[in-house]
This record gives C-alpha cells, sequence and structure tokens, in this order.
C-alpha cells in the first residue's frame, strides 16, 4: 500500500525555520519525482517546489515565491524527502502537502495534476 506521511509542521515566528518531512511506504521513493504544495486559507493549492527520481540526479524546481529560501532534499535510506524553510514570512502559511507522481513531466512538476500520490497534509503557521 502505498502511503505518504507529513511532518514537522507547526508554529513559527517571522524569519524562523521549520523542516518538513515526507515519509514514504510500500514503495522507493529515490525512483520519483516529489512534489511540495500548499494551500493557504481562501486559496487554491499551488506547488512550491519539486526533486527529481534519479533518473534526473534529483533536480530541484522553486517557485519564485520561496526560490532562495526552501530547499527540497532527500535521504533515500530512509525514504524521505525533506522541505528545508528558512527566513519563513507570513505569508508562507498554509497547509503544506508532499505528492508522488509515477510519470511526472518535469517540466511540470509543479503542476498537481502530474502526481498520483498524496500525504495528509500539515499545517504551518508563521506569526509577524
Amino acid at each position: 500500500q502505498v502511503q505518504l506521511v507529513e511532518s514537522g509542521g507547526g508554529l513559527v515566528q517571522s524569519g524562523g525555520s521549520l523542516r518538513l518531512s515526507c515519509a514514504a511506504s510500500g514503495f522507493g521513493l529515490d525512483y520519483y519525482t516529489v512534489g511540495w504544495f500548499r494551500q493557504a486559507p481562501g486559496k487554491e493549492r499551488a506547488g512550491v517546489g519539486c526533486i527529481s527520481g534519479r533518473a534526473l540526479y534529483g533536480s530541484t524546481y522553486y517557485s519564485d515565491s520561496v526560490k532562495g529560501r526552501f530547499t527540497i532534499s532527500r535521504d533515500n535510506a530512509k525514504n524521505t524527502v525533506y522541505l528545508q524553510m528558512d527566513s519563513l514570512k507570513p505569508e508562507d502559511t498554509a497547509v503544506y502537502y508532499c505528492a508522488v507522481g509515477r510519470r511526472t513531466n518535469w517540466g511540470r512538476c509543479g503542476i498537481e495534476s502530474e502526481y498520483d500520490y498524496w500525504g495528509q497534509g500539515t499545517q504551518i503557521t508563521v506569526s509577524s
């Protein structure tokens, strides 16, 4: 059974840092593209960034809103992908989701429809 479990959410002050984890079970995460998305109150879910599988050597992509502040990495031994979030801003407040695509088009890795499996989401709240 394929399962993604996120952890690491919480409340942090503006300028602070948090690291989210996305642990997979039921399949080897390193073969697949993993995307991070977020949904702020009253807004649609939007792509934050993604990391490719081993075929593209773990390439990464970030949305403009988080570029330079967020970093995606993976630990294949733990079958886990991380989202390191630094210099957090109140506008980063959202529910964050990880997702895995079996055949994600790398050029579209920030698009929801490219993903087949989703985690349950974890809340990040950044206070000003």
